[in-house]
């Protein structure tokens, strides 16, 4: 009895012992470690990959945002978003909508606008997307035939909330961008093209655009040519 009593005990005792130890090494000193290690190596990583633009934080560059007008009538729910078109928009996306914590992002609805290729609802997205594309688009100087419209323009990301477009869909919207803003159009490509880029290790993935480092660069143009 006694005996038995005694081996019990032991084995809590270390029980507890090898609990403390893992809390202390996985819990405590790991965590430090990592954290450390991220701060030092990759502070910028690290923290969220912030994007600052007039020393605020305008957002994450791992993270796509909407660049959108002001609702009409700010208490109609079904009252449709209607894009900024001073600014590059970025891909498709119900994820990045508002919700009561996060006014810029609604991440429980994000998602793809994958289906079958005869799904005809994904038909119909895609018709009224790339319509609404070519008007919003159009100036008086560039009219926008069909052909034009990349993939990227009218469908979702894998996740719905891609921070990038294709070069060739950052390239469609210049045009516009440029006369929305007074810029010479010149000027707005150059800036796509040095925000576009390239293969990761020159294989992987497709050339890109980050649309939040190159509206943030649009802003400050904008704001050198009112000087």
């Amino acid at each position: 009895m006694n005996t038995s009593i005694r081996n019990t005990g032991r084995l809590l005792t270390a029980a507890l012992r090898t609990l403390l130890v893992l809390t202390v090494v996985c819990g405590v000193l790991y965590p430090l470690a990592v954290t450390g290690a991220a701060q030092t190596l990759f502070p910028h990583q690290a923290n969220s990959s912030e994007l600052k633009a007039e020393g605020k934080v305008v957002g994450s560059s791992l993270i796509g945002q909407t660049y959108q007008l002001p609702k009409k009538d700010p208490d109609d729910p079904d009252e449709a978003a209607r894009p900024d078109l001073r600014w590059f928009q970025p891909r498709p996306s119900n994820g990045l909508g508002t919700n009561s914590v996060n006014t810029q992002y609604a991440l429980i609805l994000s998602g793809a606008t994958n289906r079958s290729a005869d799904n005809a609802e994904l038909v119909q997205w895609i018709e009224d997307a790339k319509k609404a594309v070519i008007q919003d688009n159009a100036t008086e100087g560039r009219r926008i035939s069909p052909s034009e419209v990349p993939a990227d323009a009218v469908t979702s990301s894998g996740s719905g909330l891609d921070p990038h477009i294709s070069p060739a869909y950052a390239r469609l919207q210049a045009q516009r961008v440029a006369e929305r803003n007074g810029l010479p159009a010149d000027e707005v490509e150059a800036l796509v093209a040095d925000h576009t880029q390239g293969r990761i290790l020159g294989f992987i993935g497709e050339p890109r655009v980050n649309v939040l480092r190159l509206n943030a660069e649009l802003k400050e143009l904008v704001s050198r040519q009112a000087r």
